[in-house]
Protein backbone atom coordinates (compact mmCIF):
# COMPACT_ATOMS: atom_id res chain seq x y z
CA UNK A 1 0.00 0.00 0.00
CA UNK A 2 2.79 2.52 0.77
CA UNK A 3 6.33 1.90 -1.47
CA UNK A 4 9.28 3.95 -0.62
CA UNK A 5 12.39 3.68 -2.68
CA UNK A 6 15.46 5.19 -2.22
CA UNK A 7 14.88 8.28 -0.35
CA UNK A 8 16.45 11.34 -0.48
CA UNK A 9 16.14 15.09 0.63
CA UNK A 10 18.47 17.70 0.61
CA UNK A 11 17.70 21.06 2.46
CA UNK A 12 20.70 23.36 0.43
CA UNK A 13 24.33 21.71 2.07
CA UNK A 14 22.01 19.87 4.91
CA UNK A 15 20.85 16.25 4.30
CA UNK A 16 17.87 15.39 6.15
CA UNK A 17 16.85 11.77 4.73
CA UNK A 18 19.39 9.68 2.86
CA UNK A 19 18.59 6.58 1.02
CA UNK A 20 15.13 5.62 3.04
CA UNK A 21 13.17 2.08 1.42
CA UNK A 22 10.49 0.20 2.84
CA UNK A 23 6.93 -1.26 2.12
CA UNK A 24 3.87 -0.92 4.38
CA UNK A 25 0.89 -3.29 3.36
CA UNK A 26 -2.35 -3.12 3.69
CA UNK A 27 -4.22 -3.06 7.07
CA UNK A 28 -0.89 -2.90 8.84
CA UNK A 29 0.12 -0.29 11.70
CA UNK A 30 3.67 0.68 10.79
CA UNK A 31 5.05 3.03 13.93
CA UNK A 32 7.80 5.35 12.39
CA UNK A 33 9.83 6.35 15.31
CA UNK A 34 13.31 8.37 15.75
CA UNK A 35 14.34 11.58 18.15
CA UNK A 36 14.02 14.90 16.74
CA UNK A 37 14.92 15.91 13.94
CA UNK A 38 15.94 12.29 12.78
CA UNK A 39 13.75 13.21 9.55
CA UNK A 40 10.27 11.30 10.63
CA UNK A 41 8.33 14.51 9.79
CA UNK A 42 10.09 15.22 6.41
CA UNK A 43 9.46 11.67 5.41
CA UNK A 44 5.93 12.16 6.05
CA UNK A 45 5.95 15.53 4.16
CA UNK A 46 7.25 13.72 0.91
CA UNK A 47 4.77 10.94 1.29
CA UNK A 48 1.86 13.04 1.84
CA UNK A 49 3.47 15.33 -1.26
CA UNK A 50 3.70 18.46 0.53
CA UNK A 51 7.80 18.23 0.03
CA UNK A 52 9.06 17.00 -3.62
CA UNK A 53 12.31 14.72 -2.91
CA UNK A 54 15.61 15.19 -4.41
CA UNK A 55 16.12 11.65 -5.86
CA UNK A 56 14.10 8.63 -4.85
CA UNK A 57 10.33 7.47 -5.82
CA UNK A 58 7.20 6.93 -3.77
CA UNK A 59 3.66 5.63 -4.09
CA UNK A 60 0.40 5.18 -2.04
CA UNK A 61 -1.87 2.70 -3.47
CA UNK A 62 0.14 2.25 -6.70
CA UNK A 63 0.45 5.85 -7.64
CA UNK A 64 3.49 7.98 -7.38
CA UNK A 65 3.23 10.80 -4.97
CA UNK A 66 5.12 13.12 -7.35
CA UNK A 67 4.14 12.41 -10.89
CA UNK A 68 0.25 11.29 -9.92
CA UNK A 69 0.24 13.75 -6.21
CA UNK A 70 -3.60 14.55 -6.75
CA UNK A 71 -4.58 11.16 -7.19
CA UNK A 72 -2.29 9.95 -4.40
CA UNK A 73 -3.04 12.80 -1.76
CA UNK A 74 -6.94 11.50 -2.18
CA UNK A 75 -6.09 7.88 -0.98
CA UNK A 76 -4.24 9.53 2.28
CA UNK A 77 -5.97 11.00 5.47
CA UNK A 78 -3.04 12.60 6.72
CA UNK A 79 -2.91 14.36 10.62
CA UNK A 80 0.25 17.23 10.69
CA UNK A 81 1.94 17.28 13.79
CA UNK A 82 0.66 20.57 14.54
CA UNK A 83 -3.14 20.30 13.74
CA UNK A 84 -4.17 22.58 10.87
CA UNK A 85 -7.81 23.90 12.45
CA UNK A 86 -9.74 26.95 12.03
CA UNK A 87 -10.24 27.98 15.27
CA UNK A 88 -13.23 30.66 14.65
CA UNK A 89 -15.46 27.62 13.12
CA UNK A 90 -17.46 25.09 14.77
CA UNK A 91 -16.69 21.36 14.64
CA UNK A 92 -19.46 20.39 12.42
CA UNK A 93 -18.89 23.60 9.99
CA UNK A 94 -14.82 22.94 9.77
CA UNK A 95 -15.70 18.92 8.62
CA UNK A 96 -18.31 20.14 6.42
CA UNK A 97 -15.35 22.64 4.89
CA UNK A 98 -12.64 19.84 4.79
CA UNK A 99 -15.50 17.27 2.75
CA UNK A 100 -15.83 19.90 0.29
CA UNK A 101 -12.11 20.54 -0.30
CA UNK A 102 -12.07 16.38 -1.21
CA UNK A 103 -15.45 17.18 -3.45
CA UNK A 104 -18.08 15.02 -1.17
CA UNK A 105 -21.37 15.12 -2.69
CA UNK A 106 -23.14 17.48 0.66
CA UNK A 107 -24.95 13.90 1.64
CA UNK A 108 -21.97 11.84 1.75
CA UNK A 109 -20.29 14.34 3.89
CA UNK A 110 -23.15 14.53 6.43
CA UNK A 111 -22.87 10.73 6.51
CA UNK A 112 -19.38 10.98 6.83
CA UNK A 113 -19.43 13.55 9.78
CA UNK A 114 -21.94 11.43 11.36
CA UNK A 115 -19.31 8.30 11.32
CA UNK A 116 -16.52 10.40 12.05
CA UNK A 117 -18.03 12.35 15.12
CA UNK A 118 -18.86 9.46 16.97
CA UNK A 119 -16.02 7.27 15.94
CA UNK A 120 -13.32 10.26 17.25
CA UNK A 121 -16.01 10.87 20.37
CA UNK A 122 -17.09 14.37 18.98
CA UNK A 123 -20.85 14.04 19.11
CA UNK A 124 -21.04 16.41 22.30
CA UNK A 125 -18.89 19.50 20.68
CA UNK A 126 -19.80 19.37 17.18
CA UNK A 127 -21.59 22.77 17.19
CA UNK A 128 -18.34 23.93 19.53
CA UNK A 129 -16.36 26.53 18.46
CA UNK A 130 -12.84 24.79 17.68
CA UNK A 131 -10.69 27.68 19.54
CA UNK A 132 -12.95 27.20 22.64
CA UNK A 133 -11.71 22.99 22.79
CA UNK A 134 -9.33 21.92 24.60
CA UNK A 135 -5.93 20.25 23.35
CA UNK A 136 -7.13 17.25 23.23
CA UNK A 137 -10.56 17.37 21.89
CA UNK A 138 -9.05 19.54 18.97
CA UNK A 139 -6.48 16.43 18.11
CA UNK A 140 -9.76 14.27 18.02
CA UNK A 141 -11.06 16.88 15.05
CA UNK A 142 -7.72 16.63 12.89
CA UNK A 143 -7.83 12.46 13.47
CA UNK A 144 -11.69 12.84 12.60
CA UNK A 145 -10.83 15.47 9.33
CA UNK A 146 -8.15 12.88 8.40
CA UNK A 147 -10.58 9.91 8.37
CA UNK A 148 -13.67 12.00 6.43
CA UNK A 149 -13.07 11.06 2.99
CA UNK A 150 -12.49 6.96 4.27
CA UNK A 151 -8.94 7.37 2.56
CA UNK A 152 -7.14 3.69 2.43
CA UNK A 153 -3.52 5.25 4.04
CA UNK A 154 -3.50 7.00 7.52
CA UNK A 155 -1.05 9.07 8.29
CA UNK A 156 -0.32 10.51 11.86
CA UNK A 157 2.42 12.47 12.56
CA UNK A 158 2.88 12.77 16.99
CA UNK A 159 -0.61 12.40 17.15
CA UNK A 160 -0.43 12.11 21.10
CA UNK A 161 1.37 15.21 21.55
CA UNK A 162 0.48 17.39 24.19
CA UNK A 163 -2.05 15.06 25.48
CA UNK A 164 -2.62 14.02 29.10
CA UNK A 165 -2.81 9.83 30.01
CA UNK A 166 -6.29 9.38 29.30
CA UNK A 167 -6.27 11.49 26.13
CA UNK A 168 -3.42 9.40 25.21
CA UNK A 169 -5.43 6.09 25.92
CA UNK A 170 -8.35 7.24 24.25
CA UNK A 171 -6.70 7.68 20.52
CA UNK A 172 -4.53 5.05 20.87
CA UNK A 173 -7.90 2.75 21.37
CA UNK A 174 -8.99 4.88 18.37
CA UNK A 175 -6.08 3.80 16.16
CA UNK A 176 -6.49 0.12 17.20
CA UNK A 177 -9.60 0.19 16.54
CA UNK A 178 -9.18 1.55 12.84
CA UNK A 179 -6.51 -1.70 12.19
CA UNK A 180 -6.84 -3.30 9.16
CA UNK A 181 -9.67 -1.01 7.49
CA UNK A 182 -6.58 1.48 7.09
CA UNK A 183 -3.21 1.19 6.58
CA UNK A 184 -1.69 3.72 9.41
CA UNK A 185 1.72 4.98 9.42
CA UNK A 186 1.67 6.53 12.89
CA UNK A 187 4.95 8.73 13.55
CA UNK A 188 6.39 9.42 16.53
CA UNK A 189 9.30 9.88 19.08
CA UNK A 190 7.29 8.32 22.09
CA UNK A 191 9.04 4.40 22.23
CA UNK A 192 5.60 2.79 24.41
CA UNK A 193 3.35 4.85 22.84
CA UNK A 194 4.55 3.27 19.52
CA UNK A 195 5.28 -0.51 21.19
CA UNK A 196 1.84 -0.31 22.42
CA UNK A 197 0.08 0.28 18.82
CA UNK A 198 1.85 -1.02 16.34
CA UNK A 199 2.38 -4.40 14.34
CA UNK A 200 5.61 -3.02 13.23
CA UNK A 201 8.27 -0.60 13.99
CA UNK A 202 11.18 1.36 11.56
CA UNK A 203 13.65 3.13 13.80
CA UNK A 204 14.93 6.18 11.77
CA UNK A 205 18.00 8.32 13.13
CA UNK A 206 19.83 11.09 11.65
CA UNK A 207 17.90 10.45 8.10
CA UNK A 208 18.72 6.54 8.04
CA UNK A 209 16.66 3.46 8.99
CA UNK A 210 18.62 2.08 11.98
CA UNK A 211 16.43 -0.58 12.48
CA UNK A 212 12.70 -2.56 10.84
CA UNK A 213 10.78 -5.07 12.99
CA UNK A 214 7.91 -6.38 15.12
CA UNK A 215 7.93 -5.09 18.42
CA UNK A 216 8.84 -8.82 19.32
CA UNK A 217 11.68 -9.47 16.58
CA UNK A 218 13.26 -5.67 18.12
CA UNK A 219 12.45 -7.05 21.60
CA UNK A 220 14.65 -10.26 20.66
CA UNK A 221 17.57 -8.06 19.31
CA UNK A 222 18.02 -6.41 22.36
CA UNK A 223 17.65 -9.75 24.08
CA UNK A 224 20.51 -11.20 22.13
CA UNK A 225 23.74 -11.05 24.50
CA UNK A 226 21.89 -9.97 27.62
CA UNK A 227 23.82 -9.63 30.73
CA UNK A 228 23.04 -12.11 34.13
CA UNK A 229 22.51 -10.42 37.07
CA UNK A 230 23.27 -12.91 40.36
CA UNK A 231 23.36 -12.11 44.32
CA UNK A 232 25.20 -14.50 45.97
CA UNK A 233 26.48 -14.35 49.61
CA UNK A 234 30.14 -14.81 49.26
CA UNK A 235 33.52 -12.66 48.93
CA UNK A 236 33.61 -10.63 45.81
CA UNK A 237 36.85 -12.25 45.29
CA UNK A 238 35.44 -15.95 44.79
CA UNK A 239 32.75 -14.79 42.84
CA UNK A 240 35.08 -12.96 40.10
CA UNK A 241 37.36 -15.95 40.36
CA UNK A 242 34.56 -18.65 39.98
CA UNK A 243 32.10 -16.64 37.71
CA UNK A 244 35.49 -16.25 34.90
CA UNK A 245 36.20 -19.46 34.50
CA UNK A 246 32.93 -20.62 33.25
CA UNK A 247 32.24 -21.36 29.88
CA UNK A 248 31.00 -18.89 28.14
CA UNK A 249 31.76 -15.82 30.05
CA UNK A 250 33.31 -12.88 28.79
CA UNK A 251 33.43 -10.21 31.28
CA UNK A 252 32.16 -10.30 35.27
CA UNK A 253 31.66 -6.77 37.23
CA UNK A 254 31.35 -7.87 40.91
CA UNK A 255 30.06 -5.37 43.70
CA UNK A 256 30.58 -6.22 47.51
CA UNK A 257 27.61 -5.49 49.65
CA UNK A 258 27.48 -6.17 53.39
CA UNK A 259 27.69 -10.59 53.15
CA UNK A 260 26.66 -10.27 49.65
CA UNK A 261 27.75 -10.25 45.96
CA UNK A 262 26.09 -8.31 43.31
CA UNK A 263 27.67 -9.72 39.83
CA UNK A 264 27.06 -8.61 36.67
CA UNK A 265 28.37 -11.25 34.08
CA UNK A 266 28.14 -10.44 30.19
CA UNK A 267 28.26 -13.63 28.41
CA UNK A 268 30.23 -14.51 24.71
CA UNK A 269 27.69 -14.29 21.55
CA UNK A 270 25.43 -17.20 21.25
CA UNK A 271 25.94 -17.77 25.14
CA UNK A 272 23.49 -19.26 27.81
CA UNK A 273 24.50 -18.56 31.10
CA UNK A 274 22.30 -18.80 33.63
CA UNK A 275 22.30 -22.84 33.97
CA UNK A 276 26.08 -22.75 34.35
CA UNK A 277 26.11 -20.26 36.78
CA UNK A 278 23.79 -21.55 39.03
CA UNK A 279 25.96 -24.85 38.81
CA UNK A 280 29.04 -22.74 40.19
CA UNK A 281 27.04 -21.59 42.91
CA UNK A 282 25.90 -24.68 44.43
CA UNK A 283 29.10 -26.19 44.36
CA UNK A 284 30.55 -23.69 45.98
CA UNK A 285 28.05 -23.70 47.85
CA UNK A 286 26.39 -20.03 48.26
CA UNK A 287 23.11 -18.87 49.38
CA UNK A 288 21.75 -16.75 46.89
CA UNK A 289 19.16 -14.37 46.36
CA UNK A 290 18.70 -13.58 43.06
CA UNK A 291 19.60 -14.68 39.23
CA UNK A 292 18.14 -12.93 36.26
CA UNK A 293 19.01 -12.11 32.58
CA UNK A 294 19.47 -8.27 33.00
CA UNK A 295 17.77 -7.64 29.47
CA UNK A 296 18.47 -4.30 27.66
CA UNK A 297 14.89 -2.48 27.37
CA UNK A 298 13.39 -1.69 23.69
CA UNK A 299 13.75 1.92 25.12
CA UNK A 300 17.51 1.38 26.10
CA UNK A 301 17.79 -0.24 22.28
CA UNK A 302 16.39 2.79 20.51
CA UNK A 303 18.75 5.27 22.40
CA UNK A 304 21.60 2.77 21.53
CA UNK A 305 20.83 3.13 17.96
CA UNK A 306 19.93 6.71 17.33
CA UNK A 307 23.42 7.62 19.61
CA UNK A 308 24.99 8.06 16.11
CA UNK A 309 22.73 10.87 14.71
CA UNK A 310 24.02 14.12 15.43
CA UNK A 311 27.99 12.22 13.81
CA UNK A 312 25.85 11.06 11.32
CA UNK A 313 24.40 14.34 10.38
CA UNK A 314 28.35 15.85 10.93
CA UNK A 315 29.38 13.40 8.20
CA UNK A 316 26.44 14.38 5.34
CA UNK A 317 27.79 18.15 5.39
CA UNK A 318 31.39 17.25 5.05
Amino acid sequence: MIHVENLVKWYGPTRAVYNISFDVPEGQIVGFLGPNGAGKSTTIRMLTGYLPPTSGAASIDGMDVTKESEKARRQIGYLPESTPLYMEMRVEEFLHFRGKLMDMPRGDRVKAIDYVSDRCGLQQIRKRVIGQLSKGNRQRVGIAQALLHDPKVLILDEPTSGLDPVQIGAVRQLIQELKGKHTILLSSHILPEVEKTADRVIIIAGGQIKADGSPSELRQRVGQGASVLVQVKASSESVQKAFAGVEGVEAVEVHQQGEWVKAVVKPKPGSELRERLGQTILTNGWAIREMRNETASLEQFFIQITADQSQVAEESVA
